[in-house]
């Protein structure tokens, strides 16, 4: 298929489900890229590694740049007062082999996420990037893309062009979808993003995508078989990064009130203010704390049998990790009694003619969302203005799900800026990438 480069996902080799003494045999010592070190020429230079040899080998023998997912054990004793008791760390790890085998990035992932008790967290945050002959790389893993370091630093202080995302994924409706919130980061921060997810229906994993700023360029969703899929797409070296000003537009606009039509709901467990949308048409404004929505739309018809309505969420997220938000949405309720909006929704009956939403956001970390029924994204279908509007360019051509701004509030994590631990790394490949959505890719081959 003249693929350069294949991106692999998350426990993709392994599997999951691992204590930390059962995944122990399976990991390797994976050096600092710095070494120069090509596996399938040399596998016994660093210990026993025939993961690592036989990734290179996949990658010297068909002349492709491989990105993979493994696990990195380094040992450390007493004199380390943060050594765990089994004498040695263990990292999720990922790993960038170029075309001719050679080891060219290595990345500890910091952020782990709820259950992965078999891996240590890095001492220090790690910004990985490489540069190509079209632009820079940067590499990161699943659960760090909703924090500050490294996804956002990659972007805004180490000017990457293009993030590579190993992932294992579990589908959150309604606004951390895989596909969905994937596809809104790349736009929102104005980079390429390469998202590679296990495909496993039944841990509600699936969904991965080849995104651009302005449009996905080729996405997969299927809950329904055990089938993977390659995906393949040509992306521009350099994306085009507009700026947007989230407030601009929000703040100069006069609030319509809902009165005492407001109520609440609950989103994956935070407690969001709502209005129901009551006519075909109409406009609205709903405020929490800080944050006050304002939405403008035209439904091609006002069915009796499904309720929307316009939510704002201003506070701090505590399930399965602990960030601040700041979230303007129009979602399609669970059932016809508005205290069910907010539950988890797949499917709808309802096309919108047109939609029109902005927030009061502080942040500048905003990503917009458009999620269609079945699970479907809408490329080109919508736009983001200069001025904060989350806009339709034409009707949907799905029923839909939900319409979503979603901001992030980094500051309010207490989170520093990070410094870079490894330096960059060059080589050169060309511009088309592919992403397999298998379990087991590697053994496969």
């Amino acid at each position: 298929m003249g693929a350069y480069i294949i991106v692999t996902p998350e426990d993709g080799i392994y599997g999951i489900n691992f204590t930390r003494e059962l995944i122990y045999p399976y990991l390797e010592d994976i050096p600092d890229p710095q070494v120069n070190w090509i596996p399938c020429d040399n596998p016994n230079r660093f210990g026993h590694t025939p993961v690592q040899e036989r990734l290179s080998c996949l990658a010297k023998d068909n002349a492709i740049y491989v990105v993979a997912n493994i696990g990195d054990k380094k040992p450390c004793n007493a004199s380390d007062p943060q050594c765990p008791p089994d004498g040695r760390y263990q990292y999720n790890t990922n790993v960038v082999f170029d075309s001719q085998g050679k080891l060219v990035a290595r990345y500890h992932k910091q952020n782990l996420f709820m259950g992965e008790e078999q891996f240590d967290t890095p001492r220090e945050v790690e910004m990985v990037t490489f540069d190509t002959a079209f632009g820079k790389f940067g590499v990161f893993t699943c659960f760090d893309v909703l924090f500050h370091d490294p996804a956002v630093a990659l972007v805004k202080d180490f000017h990457v062009n293009t993030i590579l995302f190993p992932t294992a994924w579990m589908n959150v409706l309604p606004h951390l979808s895989a596909i969905e919130f994937h596809s809104a980061w790349a736009m929102g921060m104005g980079v390429n993003f390469v998202a590679s997810n296990l495909h496993n229906p039944l841990r509600r994993m699936t969904g991965s995508g080849i995104y651009a700023p302005d449009f996905p360029r080729t996405f997969h969703y299927d809950m329904k078989t055990q089938e993977g899929k390659l995906l393949l797409s040509q992306l521009d070296s350099h994306p085009y990064r507009p700026t947007v000003n989230w407030t601009s537009y929000a703040s100069s606009i006069e609030a319509l009130w809902a009165g005492n039509q407001e109520f609440k709901g609950t989103v994956f467990f935070d407690e969001y203010i709502f209005v129901e949308l009551k006519g075909i048409t109409g406009n609205y404004t709903v405020c929490q704390k800080d944050l006050c929505c304002h939405l403008s739309y035209q439904m091609s018809e006002k069915r009796s049998d499904e309720v929307y309505a316009l939510g704002a969420f201003d506070g701090l997220h505590t399930a399965e990790g602990r960030y601040h938000l700041q979230i303007c949405t129009v979602l399609k309720c669970k059932t016809p009694d508005v205290q069910s909006c907010g539950g988890s929704v797949d499917t709808a009956a309802t096309r919108f003619e047109m939609f029109s939403l902005s927030g009061t956001f502080g942040t500048q970390y905003v990503f917009p969302e458009v999620l269609l029924s079945e699970v479907q994204l809408a490329p080109r279908e919508f736009q983001v203005t200069s001025d904060g509007r989350l806009l339709s360019l034409q009707p949907t051509s799905r029923p839909v799900l939900t319409v979503t701004l979603f901001g992030r509030l980094y500051d309010k994590d207490g989170v520093s800026n990070a410094s870079p631990n490894l330096a960059a790394h060059s080589l050169r490949v060309l511009l088309i990438l592919i992403i397999p959505v298998v379990y087991l890719l590697c053994c496969s081959a």
